[in-house]
């Protein structure tokens, strides 16, 4: 839903998913960064903080990790697709200094759709609404 967020949809997340990049130097980034922002998975009952491995990064699962600045879910892959696959689905949103890459509306709802879960379910609707609007006013 970050990427929703940053499109203007009226909703709120908890955390941030990202779809990185797999080649070994952007995995190297990737480890630094997660080093420095204290990531760990977050789903370890036993709480080791173990932080992910380049070998789980190179791979095609999905890391739920724990950071000093909230959740962050690292996509190997989504739907199947990786980086390279989702460039042309994507735009950047930019505010002032930062700028972002994040999923068109319609593939979001697309991916939205197919998940299937509750909690997508519930954010289709808004979603739905807002590239309607922005059709409608002609920012798509």
């Amino acid at each position: 839903m970050s990427a929703a967020v940053f499109l203007g949809v009226p909703a709120t997340t908890l955390d941030l998913d990202i779809v990185h990049r797999r080649t070994t130097d952007n995995i190297e980034r990737l480890q630094g960064l997660l080093t420095k922002i204290g990531g760990f998975y977050r789903h370890d009952f036993a709480n080791r903080k173990l932080a992910p491995t380049a070998e789980a990064l190179v791979g095609r699962g999905h890391q739920n990790l724990m950071t000093d600045h909230g959740p962050l879910d690292v996509l190997c892959e989504l739907d199947g697709l990786g980086y390279e696959e989702l460039l042309s689905r994507s735009i950047v949103v930019a505010d002032g200094a930062i700028s972002v890459r994040v999923l068109d509306l319609p593939t979001l709802i697309e991916v939205k759709t197919r998940a299937g879960r509750p909690k997508d379910k519930i954010a289709l609707p808004l979603l739905l609404a807002t590239l309607d609007e922005r059709l409608r006013r002609g920012d798509d």
